[in-house]
């Protein structure tokens, strides 16, 4: 009986290891929760102190804590680390919460985090700044950009759009209130048009009109037309569409002008016109021309598209401008629009120059990180923004006709606008104006 009981037991021993090990790879965020958190929080709490040390990111202590450690607790001063705030296990990491002391810059922290994700055994840590003082540090347990799905909660709402995940767990949301305008770059095969899909079927939910711009004869965004108000596919249809949304948009600002006010969503709400994201799928077609005498005409549109990013943010306008390359060797007005968007998504590129074109001006760390992106990895992507910072990203993968599917699911919220008809795609249902349809839900300042 007794060999019994021992067979058993490591039958069972046996089987749970072999679940264990089938849990990292099919459920790691189980896994996580059950072995990996646990054992991650001991070695941090363990080696915290020596790691630090080691990595330099100590400091003397003040005066007064020398003075209490060598007279009063007749012990030896040593260099101190950060102080540990506050430890949050999340289901793909751990958080942690640091008190910076004098001497130490979030830079110094964030210059060591190779050195502490190796010292740790997690597969990235990384830093942001929550408050003067404070650091966070974002350490993720396994490679979430492996299999990317995002959180149930993460849904379209008022102009906020879920559509990747970055590395450190958390989403990465395309947010028209505060990043007005983006550049999304990358080439053939690197998952820009997955973008894009997760980024239109975000905004088919939401009550916005969508207009599209793909000189590529339509082949990307035909299939959306369903929920899209207004649809181009050459560049000479492309200049009388952007000519009419730059008079929409001085309309608009006559309106701002009549109520006394500065934005959009000042206005009152019976009064205040439909937010237009503009998509723009391979910008270039826009500035190439095949003779001389087609020239003037693609100044034209592209200085109206500049006026469009310098301007078309305060009346709701938004540019979401998809490319391989942007940079002066498109031509005139290239650079002068590229400053404009504030937001860049730069996907795996040809070359180093790409890169720059799309980070170097506002991140220019980032462009090694774009540079080592794998090619067997699409959707994979650095995001940076006019702050300086950036992230790794990566979009879940949907099929065109899951996009296409929610974009005749949500037909009925494509307004109908008359300065839009004109350019309104071929065998498009006429949707009637939805007044039930409730308004957009400014945004409340933090704390609030």
């Amino acid at each position: 009986m007794t060999d019994l009981a021992t067979y058993i037991e490591l039958a069972g021993v046996t089987a749970g290891a072999g679940s264990l090990g089938v849990a990292k790879h099919r459920a790691p965020r189980l896994y996580w929760s059950l072995v990996g958190m646990p054992v991650t929080w001991g070695r941090f709490t363990w080696n915290y102190n020596s790691t630090m040390d080691v990595c330099g990111l100590t400091v003397q202590p003040s005066g007064f804590r020398a003075f209490v450690k060598r007279n009063v607790a007749r012990s030896e001063v040593r260099p101190v680390p950060p102080k540990i705030r506050r430890v949050r296990p999340t289901s793909t990491g751990l958080h942690i919460t640091l008190r910076l002391p004098a001497g130490l810059e979030p830079a110094d922290i964030a210059a060591s985090t190779e050195r502490l994700r190796h010292a740790f055994g997690v597969r990235s840590v990384t830093v942001m700044e929550t408050k003067p003082g404070y650091v966070e540090l974002r350490m993720t347990g396994w490679d979430v950009l492996n299999r990317v799905k995002l959180p149930r909660k993460a849904r379209p709402r008022d102009l906020v759009v879920p559509v990747a995940l970055r590395e450190d767990g958390t989403v990465f949301e395309r947010d028209y209130r505060k990043v007005p305008h983006a550049l999304t770059l990358g080439a053939n095969q690197s998952g820009k048009s997955m973008y894009q899909r997760n980024l239109i079927k975000g905004l088919a939910q939401l009550p916005v009109a969508l207009v599209g711009i793909d000189c590529k004869r339509g082949v990307e965004q035909n299939r959306y037309a369903s929920r899209l108000s207004a649809l181009v596919t050459s560049p000479d249809d492309a200049g009388r569409l952007i000519d009419a949304l730059v008079i929409e948009m001085e309309e608009r600002f006559d309106l701002l002008a009549l109520y006394g006010v500065s934005d959009l969503w000042e206005l009152p709400e019976s009064v205040r016109p439909v937010p237009l994201v503009v998509l723009i799928d391979e910008i270039a077609e826009l500035f190439f021309v095949t003779s001389k005498k087609d020239e003037p005409a693609r100044d034209t549109r592209v200085m109206q598209l500049v006026r469009l990013g310098q301007m078309a943010r305060a009346v709701g306008i938004y540019l979401e401008v998809c490319g391989q390359r942007f940079g002066s060797d498109l031509g005139r007005g290239a650079t002068a629009l590229r400053a404009q968007l504030t937001g860049r998504v730069v996907h795996r590129v040809n070359d180093k120059q790409t890169a720059d074109m799309g980070l170097g001006d506002i991140a220019p760390d980032a462009v090694t990180a774009v540079t080592t992106i794998a090619p067997d990895r699409p959707g994979v992507a650095v995001a940076g923004d006019t702050s300086g910072g950036w992230s790794r990203i990566r979009t879940p993968e949907i099929t065109p006709d899951e996009a296409a599917a929610t974009c005749r699911e949500f037909a009925h919220l494509t307004p109908a606008l008359p300065f839009l008809a004109p350019f309104r795609p071929i065998g498009q249902i006429t949707v009637p104006p939805m007044p039930a349809v409730p308004p957009l839900v400014p945004a409340q300042p933090a704390g609030e």
